[in-house]
C-alpha cells in the first residue's frame, strides 16, 4: 500500500453486489470485477476496497457464505496481481479469510459492532482497521441521523468506539478513523461533518474521508436528479479539501479525477517550496 508522500492513499471502491448505489451489478461477475479493480489502479488508486455486501440507506444483510462467495475469489486474484486489497465487511469471518488472502485492510461500517469476533480478527492478523461511525445497520439507520451537534457527538463515539478496541487488544497504530459520512447523517450533518475535519483529525489517528458520489453531493456541480456517476466532480473536490487537511486516504469510486486534483495540489506545493 503505496502512496506519494504528502498526499493521502487514494483507496479504489469495487461493488461486487447487485444493488449497490452506484454501481450494483455492474462487477459481480468475477472476471468483471478483477478487470474493474486494474481499471482502478490504472485510473490511479493504491489500493482496492473489495465489498460484497451493500450498505446503502434500506440494504439489507447479505448471508456469509454469499459474501464469501462474491469477495475471496476476487482479492485472490488481485493479491496475485500485486494489487493492495482491503475488504469491506462486517462480518469478523469474511475479515479473516480475506486477510489470510492476502488484503492488508479491514474497512468495517460498523467499527466492529456488528460482530463482536472483529476485534479478536483484527488483533490476531495485525491488519489496518478501518473504525467508522455507526449507529446501527442500513435498514434503520436514517431514524438514528439525530443529533444535537453533529460533530462533537459523532467524534465522542468514535474516541469511545477506538477505546474499546484498544481495550480488546487492537493495536493504536493499526487503527484508521472514518466518520461515517451518509451513514446516520442527513446531507446537512455531512457536510457539518466535512466543515469539522480538523475536530476528528485532532484526535491524533489517520483519517479516512469516504463521500464520493454519495446522496448529499446531489445538486452540487450536477442536476440533483443526475446520476450517481455525475458526483465524480464534486467527490474529487473532497478529496482535494480532504488532502489539505492532512487526510490519510480519500475513498472514490472513480479515481481519475482524484488523480487530477491531488497532481495540480502537488504542482502547486512544489512550486511554493
Amino acid at each position: 500500500m503505496t502512496a506519494t508522500a504528502g498526499r493521502p492513499h487514494v483507496i479504489g471502491i469495487l461493488n461486487v453486489t447487485p444493488d449497490s448505489f452506484s454501481d450494483g451489478g455492474e462487477h459481480l461477475d468475477r472476471d468483471r470485477a478483477v478487470e474493474h479493480a486494474r481499471s482502478l489502479i490504472a485510473a490511479g488508486a493504491d489500493m482496492v476496497d473489495v465489498g460484497g455486501e451493500s450498505t446503502r440507506p434500506g440494504a439489507h444483510r447479505v448471508p456469509l457464505a454469499e459474501e464469501q462467495r462474491r469477495v475471496l475469489p476476487v482479492i485472490r486474484d488481485l493479491v496475485a496481481d500485486r494489487i493492495a486489497v482491503s475488504v469491506d465487511t462486517m462480518n469478523a469471518a469474511t475479515a479473516e479469510r480475506a486477510v489470510e488472502a492476502g488484503a492488508v485492510l479491514v474497512n468495517d461500517v460498523s467499527g466492529g459492532l456488528a460482530d463482536a469476533d472483529m476485534a479478536r480478527v483484527v488483533m490476531s492478523t495485525g491488519a489496518m482497521f478501518v473504525v467508522m461511525h455507526w449507529r446501527g445497520h442500513s435498514d434503520r439507520m436514517n431514524r438514528n441521523a439525530v443529533y444535537t451537534n453533529p460533530v462533537e457527538e459523532v467524534r465522542r463515539e468514535v474516541e469511545r468506539r477506538v477505546a474499546e478496541l484498544i481495550v480488546l487488544g487492537v493495536r493504536e497504530d493499526r487503527v484508521i478513523i472514518d466518520p461515517g459520512l451518509g451513514f446516520a447523517k442527513d446531507a446537512a450533518q455531512n457536510w457539518e461533518i466535512l466543515a469539522g475535519y480538523e475536530r476528528f483529525a485532532s484526535l491524533g489517528l489517520p483519517v479516512l474521508v469516504a463521500a464520493s458520489r454519495k446522496r448529499f453531493l446531489a445538486g452540487v456541480g450536477s442536476p440533483a436528479d443526475a446520476p450517481a456517476t455525475e458526483r465524480d466532480a464534486a467527490s474529487a473536490a473532497i478529496s482535494l479539501l480532504a488532502a489539505e487537511r492532512g487526510a490519510w486516504g480519500v475513498r472514490v469510486h472513480d479515481p481519475a479525477p482524484t488523480r487530477v486534483v491531488l497532481d495540480v495540489w502537488d504542482a502547486w506545493r512544489a512550486a511554493r517550496r
